[in-house]
């Protein structure tokens, strides 16, 4: 009979010890997640901060082109307004709203030789598309680590200690848009 109650205290010693594991596993995971984001949120700055100059270049050599400045100038507040916000499906809609203003930008240069031949223009299209390569490795390890995160919190038995850990499921950063599935071109 004394064999019964040492039983019991190492089967709940054993789940306590699994509870303990899978919590901090839960919250590795989610830091990880977190720092993702981040990565996102500090590539679509960097993108949003290289803009005004990009713009600022091609002002000067098409001037007759005042609503793409416009639409571009606007579509950089709203990236620059998701990355404060800090919710990944503002931060992806309005990187799709970036991505297809950019497109019409570079799409003006084709009219004018002298601008594709500016060293700065040159330099920034260059700092743009590595931009564009970082936001999209971002993207993906991102969305690997949400990925493992909510595999990780939907399987038994983690799911019961994620139930009381309060563990919910992370947003993945998704591309709407048809035009924005693809890296904007700027080589010419």
């Amino acid at each position: 009979m004394k064999k019964l109650p040492l039983i019991l205290l190492g089967v709940v010693a054993l789940l306590a010890l699994f509870g303990v594991s899978a919590y901090n596993s839960i919250q590795t995971k989610d830091e990880a997640a977190a720092a993702a984001k981040q990565q996102i949120e500090v590539q679509l700055q960097r993108r949003a901060d290289l803009v005004p100059n990009l713009v600022e270049t091609v002002k000067g050599f098409a001037k007759q082109e005042m609503t793409i400045f416009t639409e571009v100038a606007q579509a950089r507040a709203g990236l620059a307004g998701a990355v404060r916000g800090g919710n990944v499906g503002e931060m992806a809609r309005a990187n799709d709203a970036m991505t297809g203003a950019l497109g019409r930008l570079l799409a003006i240069a084709e009219n004018y030789p002298q601008l594709k031949s500016d060293q700065n223009f040159l330099r920034l299209q260059d700092e743009l598309s590595g931009t564009e390569n970082r936001i999209a490795v971002s993207r993906t390890d991102y969305n690997t680590v949400v990925r493992e995160y909510n595999t990780y919190i939907r399987r038994f038995p983690a799911v019961m200690v994620a139930g009381l850990a309060g563990a919910a499921a992370r947003e993945y950063f998704e591309v709407e848009s048809e035009a924005a599935r693809e890296t904007p071109k700027v080589a010419f």
